[in-house]
């Protein structure tokens, strides 16, 4: 039924809960804990606007030949759609080979722009993410935290929510 790490989950996801309350109750004022709302540092964050407008100077000239592209396709279609009756069949014939080879190969440089924009992302999206850890790590210890979570949460109080003051770390606010 269940096998030995899905246990050791549900062992540890039970345990660490009743752990911290204990810990709270015990000690309330030893223990002190703080939330990071990460999703929000990373889309607030100046590092991650500069992040993206990298990614648009460093792509923006490789979608605009695509587009370019597809205008060139929609034009050879519509001039072949209003004068296939006049056309010889030789030029006919030529207009519809350049359409069908120019969308075999916007299909390929489509695919080809999302697996190399999804990969610099995900560099650029990693590098942002070792910021934002130093910072938040820089802030926990500068302020004696003994626990910062980020994932998982289902509520985090004003209190404990130092989203803030990460984001004014990074230079936000």
């Amino acid at each position: 039924m269940f096998d030995r790490k899905h246990l050791i989950r549900l062992t540890h996801a039970l345990i660490v809960p009743l752990l911290l309350a204990g810990a709270s109750t015990a000690g309330a004022a030893e223990l002190k804990i703080g939330y990071v709302n990460a999703v929000k540092v990373i889309e607030e964050a100046p590092q991650g606007e500069s992040a993206l407008k990298k990614l648009e100077a460093e792509f923006s000239p490789r979608d605009k030949k695509i587009v370019e592209m597809q205008n060139r396709i929609k034009q050879l279609e519509q001039d072949l759609e209003k004068n296939a009756l006049v056309l010889k069949e030789p030029d006919r014939r030529a207009r519809e080979h350049e359409a069908v080879s120019l969308k075999r190969d916007v299909r390929r440089l489509s695919q080809e722009f999302r697996e190399d924009y999804n990969l610099r992302r995900n560099e650029e999206l990693a590098a942002l993410q070792k910021i934002v850890f130093k910072a938040i790590v820089e802030i926990a210890k500068q302020e004696n935290f003994d626990l910062i979570l980020h994932e998982g949460v289902i509520y985090a109080g004003n209190k404990v929510d130092i989203t803030d003051k990460v984001l004014k770390k990074l230079g936000k606010k």
